[in-house]
């Protein structure tokens, strides 16, 4: 079983989802630590990794996704989540309706030391909110190639596509080739 670190039910049920039609087994770990605000994708989900060390049972992961809007020089970026609660997606479609935009997650697995995989999805910032998920930039974030928000579409043709589900398939072609459960 590999723990998942995360307090978002959302993240959680789409990366389970992958991860069950893999066969591999994920538990959800709820637990409290402090997440640093930088610049970089990456580092944010390096750093929060590492704090976890000697916390949590290995081998564990967590998420960290970004949100960068080309007509706002790649804002909010790696402050997506509290750009979201401050600003919402009415805001941000007043900012950037219609603008290119892409989403990066990169997901941190502590294994005896730290692996990394990032997947990203490019589209642009729709000009309303449409769909029912209403998870996160989801109603406003239409990908390339799509007519449809990603709240639009099922979970299952989300994981087709989304930056989380390539991430995470980057993480269980690792799991498979290390022979790890």
């Amino acid at each position: 079983m590999i723990n998942f670190v995360t307090h978002n039910l959302n993240k959680f049920n789409e990366i389970n989802a992958i991860m069950e039609n893999n066969k591999i087994g994920i538990s959800m770990v709820k637990l409290e630590y402090e997440e640093i605000q930088a610049d970089s994708t990456e580092y944010i989900s390096n750093d929060s990794c590492k704090k976890l060390v000697n916390v949590v049972d290995s081998p564990y992961f967590i998420d960290d996704t970004g949100l960068y809007i080309e007509d706002l020089n790649g804002f909010p970026g790696p402050y997506a989540s509290y750009v979201q609660e401050t600003l919402g997606n009415k805001n941000i479609i007043k900012l950037a309706s219609g603008s290119k935009a892409y989403f990066k997650t990169v997901i941190s697995f502590y294994y005896n030391r730290i692996y990394q995989f990032t997947g990203i999805l490019h589209g642009k910032i729709s000009d309303r909110e449409r769909g029912e998920n209403k998870f996160g930039y989801d109603p406003i974030f239409v990908p390339e190639n799509s007519d449809q928000t990603l709240a639009e579409l099922s979970l299952e043709e989300k994981n087709r596509i989304s930056h989380r589900s390539k991430a995470i398939n980057n993480l269980i072609s690792f799991l498979i080739e290390n022979n790890i459960k």
